[in-house]
């Protein structure tokens, strides 16, 4: 009897908090939107916070509750937004996919440096006095910081170069790295075949021709020779119409240094040079 009574006690006890508990969970339950469960259902659960949310679930909340767009999800892709869009009945007119591209190829073989660094392997801590050991204020960097912030792992420093490469099978267009960038060459661009400038230097010519070799040294050839009328020159940049653009090729041909390139799905960045020589040699792509 002396072990009974307690143990009668403590169960009694325990089943009073039990209902106490689960009324109290009824009483101050929060009603769920079950639109909200089936969105995040679709969502890819990276929980990356591309999207400005936090997570995949606040993500779903908010596409639920009108505050953000089917297509708000830079992981998902066209048919997570379209199956979105099915789920809340609003129709998505952007089903085009974007990957991140380095616009930039100014490695360690094509640049000139004049200092050699010492510091912490970040490249927002290298620029943070706007100075370069890169004789080129625009270029890369290449100390990896997009690389340590890809959440998918799709982006690797070139040993060589010291240049960034993308994983396009890896790379979901999420734009992290593109924040992270203090020098601005990564940029989020359609997944379609294109013609980018791949030098985002502001220099005049002189200076460029001194310091990369594959520089934009603004000659504007690409300019004339355009039938389109798809490149033009403004604030000291070449400028690329992609609705205009029919990849005629004739700019990549002119192009005296090579800075202007093609960009691939498949294939990523491919210069003019790459692909001549693979014609050359009978290689098809």
């Amino acid at each position: 009897m002396d072990l009974v009574l307690p143990v009668v006690i403590v169960g009694l006890l325990g089943l009073a908090f039990g209902v106490m508990l689960a009324w109290l969970a009824q009483k101050f339950a929060v009603e769920t939107n079950p639109l909200v469960q089936k969105v995040e259902q679709v969502l890819p659960g990276a929980n990356c916070g591309a999207c400005g949310y936090p997570g995949c679930s606040g993500l779903a909340e908010a596409i639920a509750q009108g505050k953000a767009e089917p297509d708000s999800c830079p992981v998902g892709g066209p048919e997570i937004w379209s199956a979105i869009g099915k789920l809340i009945g609003k129709e998505v007119n952007n089903l085009e996919g974007k990957k991140a591209v380095l616009l930039c190829q100014g490695g360690e073989e094509v640049a000139v440096s004049q200092a050699f660094y010492q510091g912490v392997e970040d490249c927002r801590a290298a620029s943070v006095l706007n100075l370069s050991f890169k004789a080129c204020r625009f270029g890369c960097l290449g100390l990896g910081s997009c690389q340590k912030v890809c959440p998918f792992e799709a982006i690797t420093i070139d040993p060589d170069n010291r240049l960034p490469i993308i994983n396009l099978a890896k790379c979901t267009g999420c734009g992290k790295c593109v924040e992270v960038c203090p020098r601005g060459v990564l940029a989020l661009v359609p997944n379609r075949e294109q013609v980018l400038l791949a030098c985002q230097s502001l220099d005049k010519a002189r200076e460029v021709r001194r310091i990369c070799q594959l520089g934009c040294t603004k000659c504007r050839l690409c300019v004339k020779v355009c039938p389109e009328e798809a490149i033009s020159f403004a604030e000291g940049r070449i400028h690329i119409d992609r609705q205009k653009c029919n990849l005629c090729g004739k700019c990549l041909e002119k192009c005296p240094v090579g800075c202007l390139v093609k960009f691939s799905p498949k294939g990523g960045i491919v210069t003019y040079q790459r692909e001549k020589s693979k014609e050359k040699a009978g290689v098809t792509t």
